[in-house]
């Protein structure tokens, strides 16, 4: 058992914690035996190494048993263990795995081959909480791809993976294309591109008269700027959520998840 959170192995494990080994070792942590069993299930060649504590291995025996059948398990104490994890309360269980970031093209190609063609592509967005909630959003909604580019979080992040409760390992992520190139390779395919911004048509309207009902690609922007004007102008249309109260604007996340759902409505309809 790793017992010191100097060992060197739990070192060189907490530094996944920084971008800069993360994007060096081509690998990430994920926390907690929910994101573990996502994971096991869904990517399971992934996994290299599983830190456990004698407590979860009492509380998720199967789990632990499973993740041993890809990965290396090693004992850790409590402190130790602590030392790996982002969180201030880890839940036992903080796993190492490859990335698997897929080339953009290829994500492209495989959403639009789907009956439901739905993509994300988010514009430096730098909020890991807000990317890590439209992966998940998009994931449920049914989009096959989200696509993050240049100048945006790391979605290798721990708090982004956490946000994602394990839909990290179930749609396609293409990291690090120029927007520009994005929407190049999405209007190839055959999506139009719908960018979300407060100029654009109200998106019941656009619904109603059929708008939505096509393969289509949503481009989000930044929190705080949103999109600027050479970026909007790539779009084929813009969009904006209509208020209906007095709130001044929707989180991103919010927002992002109500575009990518009225599109799996319409597309379903």
């Amino acid at each position: 058992m790793l017992d010191s959170p100097r060992a060197p192995r739990v070192r060189e494990a907490a530094r996944l914690q920084q971008r800069a080994a993360r994007s060096q070792t081509g690998l990430f942590l994920l926390e907690g035996p929910a994101a573990l069993d996502e994971a096991v299930r869904w990517q399971g060649a992934q996994l290299v190494e599983v830190f456990w504590t004698q407590q979860a291995r009492e509380r998720h025996p199967e789990l632990i048993e499973r993740a041993g059948e890809h990965a290396q398990l090693t004992e850790v104490s409590e402190r130790a263990l602590a030392a790996i994890a982002d969180t201030v309360r880890p839940q036992g269980v903080v796993a190492i795995a490859r990335q698997r970031p897929v080339a953009l093209e290829e994500a492209v190609a495989r959403a639009a081959a789907r009956p439901h063609p739905l993509v994300a592509i988010l514009h430096e967005v730098r909020d890991p909480g807000n990317l890590g909630t439209i992966l998940r959003a998009a994931d449920a909604a049914g989009a096959s791809a989200v696509v993050v580019t240049a100048n945006s979080v790391d979605p290798y992040s721990p708090k982004v993976v956490r946000s994602t409760t394990g839909s990290l390992f179930h749609v396609d992520v293409a990291v690090g294309a120029e927007t520009a190139d994005a929407i190049e390779a999405v209007r190839r395919a055959g999506l139009a591109v719908l960018a979300a911004d407060v100029s654009g048509e109200d998106l019941v309207a656009l619904d109603r008269d059929g708008g939505l009902a096509g393969p289509t690609a949503w481009l989000f922007g930044n929190e705080a700027r949103g999109l600027d004007d050479a970026t909007l102008a790539l779009a084929d249309r813009a969009v904006r959520l209509p208020v209906y109260g007095e709130a001044e604007s929707l989180n991103l996340a919010t927002a992002a998840s109500v575009c990518l759902y009225q599109s799996a409505f319409a597309q379903r309809r």
